[in-house]
């Protein structure tokens, strides 16, 4: 008797949950293919979303499109399904990121508890509160990390300084490079009606005092209505690392990344990510931790998290827009 695949519908709600993932300037840069009669899916990177100036090596599209596999794997567990990752990246297919092989389980995974999370998670630019986030949720955060194979190291005071200092300088230097204010520029400040990049409503606040690293989107363009407000003076803030760098390593780190920030979601934090000082190969080792352990060499994401006020969804592309199916329905 022949085991039975995932039918088409199911894995199509699947995929619509998989696409709520953050992605770097919300350029959503995957693409999902399903044979019914294989019962596979691939996730593969969608390389007309590519970032050549601000992601030369693509590290950042790998996060996002791990991040989206990670809401796959939490959508099919809630079904009760198993998603069964295959051995990807492939250097002969640079753009097949992973093969899912769906299976029907008797026993729910411990991640389909993450699932009421999903729709709600939000990337904030919104300053956050005084409130300090406390030691239990941030050892709890460090868990989820570790469940797949990464690590999140919360900074000290002396360490959140020197990062926001390289940041700041990151800051700098992408506000005098008009190549990479033009690609900016190309996914943010859409009005409504995109489904695509961060829309200039979701840009928050100029900063008018406070040091919380939060990307400026307007990169010198007027927005109009744009208010001021004073950010953190001392960001709660952690950095994702792996122990290795290589695309399957920056795929992990995706999955990771979007386990912490579902469960922050859970526990009723705020989260935000900054990847400034990442794309920049001379600063991002400077976010190196040298007393860390081995697993979190590798800086992936700098993560800032708190008490902040709701922020709205940033618009997606439907489905049908990244989900194709290929082949004939199984008999």
């Amino acid at each position: 008797m022949s085991t039975p695949h995932a039918d088409v519908a199911s894995v199509t709600a699947w995929v619509g949950d998989a696409t709520k993932a953050p992605s770097m300037h919300n350029a959503q840069p995957w693409k999902f293919l399903y044979s019914p009669v294989s019962g596979v899916l691939q996730l593969r990177m969608d390389t007309t979303r590519a970032m050549p100036r601000t992601d030369s090596t693509t590290r950042g599209a790998h996060l996002s499109c791990g991040a989206a596999l990670f809401n796959l794997r939490v959508a099919a567990a809630r079904a009760g399904w198993t998603a069964a990752i295959g051995p990807v990246p492939d250097s002969a297919d640079p753009v097949l990121l992973a093969t899912v092989a769906f299976s029907q389980s008797a026993e729910t995974e411990a991640v389909s508890e993450l699932y009421p999370a999903i729709g709600g998670r939000r990337s904030s630019r919104e300053p956050f509160t005084d409130e300090p986030v406390p030691d239990a949720l941030l050892d709890e955060l460090g868990g989820a990390a570790r469940s797949e194979g990464a690590s999140l190291s919360v900074l000290g005071p002396w360490q959140v300084d020197a990062v926001l200092d390289v940041v700041d300088e990151a800051e700098q230097d992408e506000s005098l490079s008009r190549e990479a204010r033009d690609e900016i520029a190309r996914w943010t400040g859409a009005g409504a009606g995109s489904s695509e990049g961060i829309p200039a409503s979701s840009f928050g606040p100029s900063r008018h005092d406070g040091r919380a690293p939060v990307r400026d989107f307007a990169v010198g363009r007027p927005v109009p209505d744009r208010r001021t407000a004073v950010f953190e003076r001392f960001p709660c803030l952690a950095v994702l690392g792996t122990s290795q760098d290589r695309r399957q390593d920056w795929l992990l780190a995706g999955q990771a990344l979007e386990r912490v920030l579902l469960q922050a979601t859970l526990d009723g934090l705020s989260t935000s990510l900054n990847s400034q000082a990442l794309e920049r190969t001379d600063l991002r080792w400077v976010l190196r931790d040298p007393r860390a352990h081995a697993s979190s060499g590798f800086p992936q994401m700098l993560l800032r998290l708190g008490y902040g006020p709701a922020v709205p969804a940033t618009p997606r592309r439907a489905v049908s827009d990244v989900l194709e199916v290929r082949g004939d329905q199984p008999s």
